[in-house]
């Protein structure tokens, strides 16, 4: 199952990589499984796998800006993409998710976005992209293989699709 799931991402990543329309996306993800519960935890050795899975499965996304929160679990599950693309890692959380949203609106449209985020945050932004209150997102505390495409459509609801993705 979770080679079907790779598999369906790579085709997503290279449906999404081909010459169309500059249509914006946005990839949201929680950060990778962490080593302890502290409240800057490092990632462990699966986490640190599972960020150069994502790493992976991004590379031909077309991703050219990264956004992640300032604690290190965030940063290290983006800093394998990162690296690859020489991008550099934007510390940049806005205070509300509505106006970090209208930041990718404003200063990315037409372009693919990663953000890392945590398990609150995570839907919180995926609400502010237009995805409904009402398709209540849940994150558990050891799920960690979520990846969110969301591209959003001016005065329609967003397509929101929910994959996972491992080490």
């Amino acid at each position: 199952m979770k080679r079907l799931g790779s598999i369906v991402v790579a085709l997503i990543c290279l449906a999404l990589s081909l010459p169309v329309a500059a249509e914006q996306v946005v990839f949201v993800v929680r950060h990778a499984d962490r080593a302890d519960e502290s409240d800057n935890s490092p990632l462990s050795d699966a986490g640190k796998r599972r960020a150069e899975a994502l790493a992976r499965l991004l590379k031909e996304a077309g991703v050219t800006a990264i956004y992640t929160s300032k604690y290190t679990r965030t940063v290290q599950t983006a800093g394998p993409l990162a690296r690859q693309l020489k991008l550099p890692i934007r510390e940049e959380f806005v205070t509300s998710a509505a106006a970090f949203a209208g930041l990718l609106a404003k200063q990315h449209a037409g372009q693919r976005v990663l953000v890392v985020g945590h398990s609150n945050t995570v839907p919180e932004l995926l609400y502010a992209l237009g995805h409904p209150k009402s398709a209540k997102i849940q994150i558990g505390p050891n799920e960690y293989d979520n990846l969110f495409m969301v591209v959003p459509k001016p005065g329609a609801r967003p397509t929101v699709v929910r994959l996972r993705y491992g080490e």
